[in-house]
């Protein structure tokens, strides 16, 4: 009888049939999904050799192309970080009025598309939108050039830091924030010695997903950028104009790049989730050092 009381549950799964077809189900899915196209495209990249993939990569075009990516990238991920800092810090250290507010705002690039996004800054930073004529007046250019650009990819990539680092805020609580307070460390202090080191592995990989979808935007930057070749063309909307060039392999040769970096990310995201990134890593909770004795707060 006490065998059959503390018996667990079948599962689904249980079975080593069911299992093997499982794994090997996805298995299958994953090599034609996934693994497939990457074989493709470096193995078109390199169908002419590679003087060809050096020619190709070489090219003015595709020189500047790669040049404005990086550039996004450089500028957008900085700005994004600091948001998504700042919006955690906010959600989960404090109790404000409009909190869900926040929160609804910040998801709000994870449920409109892109193209959607382009197509609104048209019309807020557009010749015939909000501020397009009081910009044109003062000679500001932002659509058609590197700001739209940058604020396109801001959008899309705006709630990546912030949804790794709430989860993992909210489940480390104020406790010891409070204590480094209570000991006379400021407010700058308390964030440095006491949050950053507890959040610094989901920061690190929330980053990494955010330079990751920057450098590979299509959407809301083929709007916002005009596809103007050698100029505001980024290395996503390049690949297609050779595509359409009928240069495939060289559209290959440009697209191997980006693979490359999908693989660098992968590999960067396996490493931070061993490290304690993600959702599920626990945090490294340590005491905050009492700060010197003085009269007055470091």
């Amino acid at each position: 009888m006490s065998r059959a009381r503390h018996a667990k549950p079948p599962r689904v799964g249980d079975s080593p049939a069911i299992r093997r077809a499982l794994i090997a189900s996805v298995l299958v899915v994953g090599a034609f999904l996934i693994f497939a196209p990457l074989v493709v495209i470096l193995y078109q990249a390199f169908s002419k050799g590679f003087g060809f993939f050096a020619e190709t990569i070489s090219d003015p075009d595709t020189r500047h192309a790669i040049f404005l990516t990086v550039a996004t990238a450089l500028i957008a991920v900085p700005i994004n970080t600091a948001f998504g800092i700042a919006a955690a810090w906010a959600i989960t250290k404090f109790d404000f009025r409009g909190k869900r507010l926040l929160l609804v705002v910040i998801e709000i690039p994870f449920s409109i598309s892109p193209i959607v996004a382009g197509v609104a800054y048209l019309f807020v930073y557009g010749l015939q939108g909000l501020f397009g004529p009081a910009l044109d007046t003062a000679g500001i250019k932002i659509l058609f050039a590197l700001p739209g650009i940058v604020l396109a990819s801001m959008f899309v990539t705006a709630p990546f830091v912030a949804r790794e680092l709430i989860p993992l805020m909210q489940a480390q609580g104020r406790d010891l924030e409070e204590a480094a307070t209570s000991l006379g460390a400021s407010g700058w202090r308390t964030f440095f010695s006491v949050t950053l080191p507890n959040i610094r592995w989901a920061l690190l990989y929330g980053v990494v997903l955010c330079n990751a979808r920057v450098m590979g935007e299509f959407g809301a930057v083929s709007v916002v950028s005009g596809n103007i070749r050698g100029q505001t063309n980024t290395l996503p909307l390049h690949i297609e104009l050779l595509y359409h060039d009928y240069n495939t392999v060289g559209a290959f040769a440009a697209a191997s790049i980006l693979t490359v970096l999908a693989i660098v990310t992968i590999i960067a995201k396996v490493l931070l989730e061993r490290q304690g990134a993600g959702r599920g890593g626990r945090p490294a909770l340590a005491a905050p050092k009492a700060p010197p004795s003085q009269g007055h707060a470091p």
